[in-house]
């Protein structure tokens, strides 16, 4: 074993590593709209558009391939729209997060994207400083909604309880935990890859406000569906 001697120089510190940057895949069919997104967010430090897509398919077959931290996604889509591709992407890539872009204030659109699992609404109208907050603030773990969406929809939630606000995918995987399977069992009754089982794991204990295994579990019993 080498001792420094006491009139050694310290060892040089090492520069700190910088952050990856955050990938971005952007869905909508129509090129313009993404080309205008991709100028913008490509101008932001951190961001990286990692791929594009027109429709549904090819946004499955990129976030397969990619493995985006975020997807910007279009609503009104042609073929299958942007709501039901986030209810595919949470079921089938729940790490990924969604945030939906719509020319629809209606708190209907945007209750359905969350049913369906999307962390975001942003309104294409929105200037491009709030869209950046509303992907910044998705990649963190929270949720955003565009200017005056985000009132309407506290409202429109105040009654509903923390299950209500569950897709669901993570609903079945609460009661599915609530009879005692493993995440390796839970994956393979639903045709899911472990990972994905831990992953919506993690989001239900983000959403429910739960910390511990155990506690998740507990909750799960006692909100088992009969």
């Amino acid at each position: 074993m080498t001792l420094a001697s006491p009139g050694a120089s310290p060892p040089p510190l090492q520069p700190a590593q910088p952050e990856p940057a955050a990938r971005l895949l952007l869905v909508d069919d129509h090129p313009l709209v993404r080309d205008g997104l991709k100028m913008r967010l490509e101008a932001v430090p951190g961001f990286v558009v990692a791929g594009e897509a027109g429709n549904a398919a090819d946004a499955l077959a990129l976030a397969e391939t990619l493995e985006p931290d975020l997807a910007l996604m279009d609503v009104g889509m042609q073929g299958m729209n942007g709501i039901a591709l986030a209810a595919v992407f949470h079921e089938r890539f729940p790490a990924i997060r969604v945030v939906m872009l719509s020319m629809h204030d209606n708190v209907e659109y945007v209750t359905q994207a969350v049913r369906a699992g999307a962390s975001g609404y942003l309104l294409k109208d929105s200037p491009a400083s709030e869209i950046i907050r509303g992907i910044v603030a998705v990649l963190a773990g929270q949720t955003f909604f565009s200017e005056g969406l985000a009132a309407r929809m506290i409202q429109a939630s105040a009654g509903a309880g923390p299950v209500e606000r569950l897709t669901p995918r993570e609903r079945d995987i609460l009661d599915a935990l609530a009879e005692g399977l493993s995440s390796k069992q839970i994956a393979l009754q639903n045709g899911l890859s472990v990972r994905t089982v831990e992953t919506h794991r993690l989001n239900l204990k983000r959403k429910l406000g739960i910390e511990g295994q155990a506690e998740l579990i507990k909750f799960a019993v006692e909100h088992r569906r009969r």
